[in-house]
């Protein structure tokens, strides 16, 4: 889907040409494998997996607000250290997709849950994200994404959110 968008200036018209390609096409289609993918591995508990989907410099603002920056600061909070039954799995559901017709990066944005146990367990937070994603060596990656609660339930409402 292409759109076109015209600005006047104050020395004239300039023509400004902006396409994005919502949710349709290969890109897209590609991107959105990607985040298939990646949810399962995190279904799974499979860091090193999950983490392959994130650049070296990744970053991350979590529901609550803590920042992480790099792969490995992001992977460590996949790493289970107790029991699966009292863990929060995390699935991210996009609603839009949209590719740059211009450069090799793509906006996702959409609803994510945290399940207790697994994915079939209870919701008890969640809310909505934007993930910037970035195409290297034929490969969509995730540069950033930004996660924001707007719902919780029981154990998930617990968590103190950072000033």
């Amino acid at each position: 889907m292409g759109v076109v968008v015209l600005a006047t200036a104050l020395t004239g018209c300039v023509r400004v040409k902006v396409e994005t390609h919502v949710g349709e096409g290969t890109e897209a289609s590609a991107v959105r494998d990607a985040r298939a993918a990646q949810n399962r591995a995190i279904a799974a508990w499979d860091a090193a997996t999950i983490a392959s989907y994130w650049t070296e410099d990744v970053t991350v603002r979590r529901a609550l607000g803590q920042s992480l920056a790099g792969r490995d600061a992001a992977r460590a909070v996949f790493e289970l250290t107790g029991s699966r039954d009292s863990a929060i799995v995390y699935q991210r559901v996009p609603s839009t997709v949209e590719v740059s017709a211009q450069w090799p990066l793509a906006f996702e944005s959409g609803a994510w849950r945290g399940h207790l146990g697994s994915v079939a367990g209870p919701v008890i937070i969640g809310g909505r994200y934007s993930a910037q994603w970035v195409k290297r060596d034929g490969r969509w990656m995730i540069r950033s994404e930004v996660f924001v609660p707007v719902y919780c339930a029981g154990m998930g409402c617990n968590g103190k959110a950072v000033p």
